[in-house]
C-alpha cells in the first residue's frame, strides 16, 4: 500500500524507501501490527523526564539501533525516550491521520517534500531554537533538505545513503574500461560493453518505482535541481521541452538496458553485476546487500551519474535521508529540544551506525573511521553535493508518483516514442491531484 498526503492508501509495490542503504535489508515487517491511532497514548504525558517518540524503524537492526541511541541519550540528560514503534508501511499509511490525533512528541520520518507537506499542514513544529546549536554539524546541502518552504527548520537528519551508478573494479581493468563523466562517454561505454558481450546496464522493474531513479538523475542533470523541485512539486509543466529533452536522453540509453525489465526485480537485475553478466547498474546503494560474498562486494564500487550540462555538472546527489521530526503540540518542549539537539550531533549518528552499518551518517562531522571503503565513498559523495534530492516519490506527491508516474514510466519504456502524449496525460492528471486537498 502506498500512503497519499490526505491519508489514504491506495495500492502500490514497496518502495525502495523502505530499504536501508549499503548492505541493508528492507524495512517492511509483518502485517498483523496495531493502528497507529494507538501509537501517541504517552505522548499525553508532561513528565518533563520523558519524551514520546513515534516510530516507523520496525526492522529489528534499525530498532536496536535506535534502542542503542536513545539508551546513549538518557544516561547524558536523565530523559527517557518512550518509543511507541509500529509497522514501516502502516506508520506511513496512517501518518495524515495520526499527526492530527494526539501524535507523540518526536516522530519518525523524511526529509524533503514529505517534510515540508506536514510543515505547511501546522501538523509540525519548527525547530530553529535546535538547528541553532547543531546547525554546524551539517553540510548546506543537509540543511536545505532540513526547511520547510517557510524557511525554518523542521527535520533533523540522521542516516542516509546515495544513489549512483555501480560496477565491478574488476570488469573495468578486465576489459579497460574507463568511469564515463560526460553523457557521450557514458554511452560510447554502453555501446563498447555492448560489443564486448555485457548488458550495459542491468534493469528491472517489475515493481515500477527503479525506473523514477534514472529519470531523477537524468533530469537534475540536464535542468538542474531547481526545475527538479519544481516538477516534483507541481508547479513546472510535464509538457514543458526540458522533461522532453530528460526523455530522449532516456530513449538514447534504452537500447543498452537489460531486456525483459518488466519482469525483472531489482534483486533480480541486481544478479547481473554480482555474476559479471552486467557491466553497469543504477541504483541506491542497498544494492550491496545483493553481494553476500566478501570478495564480490569487496569488488563493488560506484560512480555518480555523469554530467550532461556543464551548468549544473554533478552538483546534485540523489540520497534519501531518514531523521526526525516534532508534532505540533509537544508535551515536553524541553526534553524534546534536548532530545533533537542529541540526535543531530555526531555521537548519535556514532552510536546508530555502531548497531546498523548500512546506511551512513548525515552529518558531516561524523566518525569514518570504521566505514567500509563503500560507505566512505558514500559519505564523501553526499557531503559533498551541492544540492540533495530525496526520490520522485519523496520529492513529489506519493498519489501522483504512484498512480501516475509509476505507470507513465513504464509506458515510456515500452513505447519511447509515444512520450508525447504520454507528457500530455501526465499534465492533466498532476493538474487534478496537486488541485486536491
Amino acid at each position: 500500500m502506498r500512503l497519499t498526503p490526505s491519508g489514504l492508501a491506495v495500492p502500490g509495490p514497496s518502495r525502495r524507501s523502505l530499504l536501508r542503504g549499503v548492505g541493508g535489508a528492507a524495512l517492511l515487517a509483518g502485517a498483523g501490527i496495531p493502528l497507529l491511532s494507538a501509537c501517541g497514548g504517552s505522548g499525553t504525558s508532561s513528565d518533563p523526564k520523558t519524551v514520546s517518540l513515534g516510530s516507523n524503524a520496525s526492522d529489528a537492526v534499525p530498532k536496536k539501533a535506535f534502542e542503542s541511541v536513545y539508551a546513549t541519550f538518557k544516561k547524558q540528560s536523565g530523559i527517557t525516550v518512550d518509543v511507541n514503534t509500529k509497522d514501516h508501511n502502516t506508520f506511513q499509511e496512517q501518518i495524515n491521520s495520526y499527526l492530527q490525533g494526539t501524535p507523540d512528541d518526536v516522530f519518525n520520518w523524511f526529509a524533503g517534500y514529505r517534510m515540508q507537506f506536514f510543515a505547511a499542514k501546522k501538523l509540525a513544529t519548527p525547530i530553529d531554537d535546535v538547528w541553532a546549536k547543531i546547525g554546524d554539524n551539517f553540510p548546506e546541502a543537509m540543511k536545505k533538505l532540513s526547511k520547510g518552504e517557510d524557511g525554518k527548520y523542521y527535520f533533523v537528519p540522521l542516516t542516509t545513503y546515495p544513489w549512483a551508478i555501480f560496477y565491478r573494479k574488476s570488469v573495468f581493468q578486465q576489459h579497460g574500461y574507463k568511469v564515463p563523466a560526460t553523457w557521450d562517454e557514458l554511452v560510447a561505454l554502453c555501446k563498447q560493453m555492448k560489443k564486448d558481450g555485457l548488458v550495459p546496464i542491468a534493469f528491472g522493474d517489475k515493481d515500477a518505482w527503479p525506473a523514477m531513479g534514472t529519470f531523477d538523475q537524468i533530469n537534475f542533470r540536464l535542468n538542474g535541481y531547481d526545475f527538479h523541485v519544481e516538477l516534483m512539486g507541481g508547479k513546472a509543466a510535464w509538457t514543458d521541452a526540458k522533461v522532453k529533452a530528460v526523455f530522449d536522453h532516456w530513449a538514447e540509453l534504452l537500447p543498452y538496458h537489460q531486456d525483459g525489465f518488466m519482469g525483472r526485480t531489482w534483486q533480480d537485475a541486481a544478479q547481473g553485476l554480482v555474476s559479471k553478466k552486467a557491466g553497469m547498474y543504477l541504483l541506491g546503494s542497498f544494492v550491496a546487500q545483493q553481494f553476500t560474498n566478501k570478495a564480490d562486494l569487496d569488488d563493488l564500487d560506484f560512480f555518480p551519474f555523469p554530467e550532461i550540462n556543464s551548468a549544473y555538472g554533478q552538483d546534485t546527489v540523489e540520497a534519501p535521508t531518514d531523521g526526525f521530526m516534532v508534532s505540533k503540540a509537544p508535551k515536553n518542549h524541553d526534553g524534546v529540544v534536548k532530545l533533537l539537539e542529541y540526535l543531530g550531533s555526531p555521537e548519535a549518528e556514532q552510536s546508530y551506525l555502531k548497531v546498523d552499518p548500512s546506511v551512513v551518517a548525515a552529518s558531516s562531522k561524523a566518525d569514518t573511521s570504521s566505514y567500509s571503503p563503500l560507505q566512505k565513498k558514500a559519505f564523501d559523495m553526499i557531503s559533498g553535493a551541492k544540492t540533495l534530492t530525496q526520490f520522485m516519490d519523496r520529492d513529489s506527491r506519493p498519489d501522483f508518483t504512484s498512480t501516475v508516474m509509476q505507470p507513465g514510466l513504464q509506458k515510456f519504456l515500452q513505447n519511447p516514442k509515444g512520450v508525447d502524449g504520454l507528457l500530455s496525460s501526465i499534465e492533466r492528471q498532476k493538474k487534478q491531484i496537486f488541485a486536491s486537498s
